[in-house]
């Protein structure tokens, strides 16, 4: 595969920004709310954010945040031309192996009742725990054997 995890910098917020919205505007729209540049930027600056690249080539990031109950996914995404060829399914892995080595007692994500990407954060052993409007919480318990 090839993957690897890069620290993003500022110069790449604007291709995470576009890859997100063009990605998820269609979510937006359909559960009517409202999609802002600025509150992304805002939400960028205040994570840990790491590109997801191959040969140098940026196939797309993801964006964490934690707290002392958990390692938070708060953006995953990979461009379009990239997806099926396992990228997200391994920064998954490379996220959870963070969450396990800083003995963060879970892994948590949000996501669109409606967005096929359920179905890998499922296979990758995260939970439904909660909704909330149009969002589906979900959460992998990180067992102590992983610690």
């Amino acid at each position: 595969m090839g993957f690897e995890l890069r620290p993003a910098t500022s110069q790449d917020l604007d291709f995470a920004r576009e890859l997100t919205c063009k990605t998820m505007l269609r979510y937006y729209i359909q559960h009517d709310l409202l999609w802002q540049d600025e509150a992304f930027d805002v939400a960028w600056a205040g994570r840990e954010n790491w590109l997801i690249v191959r040969d140098d080539v940026r196939l797309g990031y993801v964006s964490l945040s934690r707290d002392a109950r958990a390692l938070y996914i708060r953006e995953l995404h990979v461009l379009e031309a990239f997806r099926g060829q396992g990228a997200g399914s391994w920064a998954i892995d490379q996220v959870l192996a963070m969450a396990c080595k800083e003995r963060r007692p879970a892994l948590r994500l949000t996501v669109f009742e409606n967005n096929p990407a359920k179905a890998l954060y499922e296979r990758k052993g995260l939970a439904v725990v909660g909704k909330d409007e149009c969002f589906l919480r979900m959460q992998r318990d990180i067992d102590a054997l992983h610690r």
